[in-house]
């Protein structure tokens, strides 16, 4: 008898050692939980590779918002009072909303696009304060995809801008789109929606008003519902230009943008650095090295366009 107490007594010091030992890691989204969960893949697999491992020697908090972000400052404070080693912080309200939660605990941010702009971080090679992380945006991202929208629809002199005024980034990128457009001479007819039952009516409102292509201004409700979008596009006979691959995947027609994997690979690396001890001010908020043009040759065909050899030329991957 006295035996077993002893092995038991032993087991459970070792499984408090245990966890002890292991790291603790906050995740704040302001996703819901299944495309946060998509997201969330490629950072698992590259703290894997690097010997981090759930249940091992870390362990994951997590807190979605599911797209209310009212309730981010409150889900930040909880994970504040569980001090984990660091906090992953994915898009722009959750970052904001763990910054303001804590100015000690380490914060590394995915999902973003301007943390300068945003007021995130002092400079990207000195991020300053406790926090760092992945941008998914390089200058200009928006420019560059009304351009290539307008060079593989060359006809189209008035293209219609769906976004989300109220998800914080879209301001600044739509900006982006209105400068871009007074450069290239094409008249914009932007429509704001706040969920995916207006999107039909915004979309059909644009080919009213004579739209006949559409750029898509990142959003989290267009991210939830891509293929629902996608299919709008094609059965109104909207060319459309995303800002993720996988939006291409369900059927639109093309994107330009960062590999969204990569960038929560590239986050995985810089977590790994925080848990080995060093400090968010002294590692520098990475961009993405290259943006990847993709096109559905199917939607392209189903639409009646001719992807031109100038754009065929720039081409990263042709989906079949």
């Amino acid at each position: 008898m006295v035996k077993l107490l002893v092995g038991a007594a032993l087991g459970l010091f070792a499984m408090s050692i245990a966890a002890d030992a292991q790291q603790k890691i906050g995740v704040l989204s302001d996703e819901q939980p299944a495309l946060a969960g998509l997201n969330f893949r490629p950072f698992e697999q590259g703290l894997r590779e690097l010997g981090d491992v759930e249940g091992k020697n870390i362990i994951f908090e997590r807190r979605y918002a599911e797209g209310k972000n009212e309730v981010l400052p409150n889900l930040a404070v909880e994970l504040v009072r569980l001090q984990p080693d660091v906090i992953v912080s994915i898009g722009t309200p959750a970052t904001r909303a763990a910054k303001s939660a804590t100015q000690t605990i380490p914060i590394v941010f995915m999902r973003i696009g301007d943390p300068i702009g945003l007021g995130l971080v002092s400079t990207l090679a000195r991020p300053g304060g406790n926090i760092t992380g992945v941008t998914i945006l390089t200058n200009d991202t928006q420019g560059k995809r009304l351009e290539l929208l307008l060079t593989t629809v060359p006809d189209a002199r008035q293209v219609g801008v769906l976004w989300d005024p109220s998800f914080p980034p879209a301001g600044a990128e739509f900006r982006e789109i209105e400068l871009a457009a007074r450069t290239l001479g094409v008249e914009l007819i932007p429509v704001g929606v706040q969920g995916p039952d207006a999107f039909e009516s915004a979309l059909r409102s644009m080919v009213k008003q004579g739209a006949t292509a559409v750029i898509v201004v990142p959003g989290i409700i267009f991210s939830e519902n891509m293929q629902h979008l996608a299919d709008l596009t094609v059965r109104l006979r909207l060319p459309s230009m995303f800002y993720r691959r996988e939006q291409v995947e369900a059927g639109g027609l093309m994107s330009y943008a960062t590999d969204y994997s990569a960038t929560f690979r590239r986050a995985a690396a810089l977590v790994d650095k925080i848990l080995k001890g060093a400090k968010p001010a002294d590692i520098p908020v990475e961009q993405p090295t290259k943006l990847e043009l993709v096109i559905n040759k199917k939607t392209a065909e189903t639409l009646g366009i001719t992807i031109p050899p100038l754009v065929l030329a720039r081409v990263d991957e042709v989906i079949e």
